[in-house]
């Protein structure tokens, strides 16, 4: 069986509004379950693509500033 996650994901939210896509990541977020990682990473692959090298950088000043708060 040929299966495309991304393109399951993207059909699956495809009809999602600003609120509703909020709701997804919080609740993707919160769950802490790790079946939900795909699915968040489809959603920052799409913010990755439409951002600018200014929002790109801040975005990996923020991760950064995550991952140090993480560890």
């Amino acid at each position: 069986m040929d299966l495309n996650l991304r393109k399951a994901i993207l059909n699956n939210i495809s009809e999602n509004n600003a609120e509703q896509l909020e709701a997804t990541i919080v609740d993707a977020v919160q769950s802490g379950e790790e079946k939900m990682l795909p699915g968040l990473g489809v959603l920052f692959e799409l913010i990755w693509q439409q951002a600018t090298d200014e929002e790109k950088d801040h975005m990996i000043d923020i991760l950064e500033e995550g991952i140090k708060n993480a560890t």
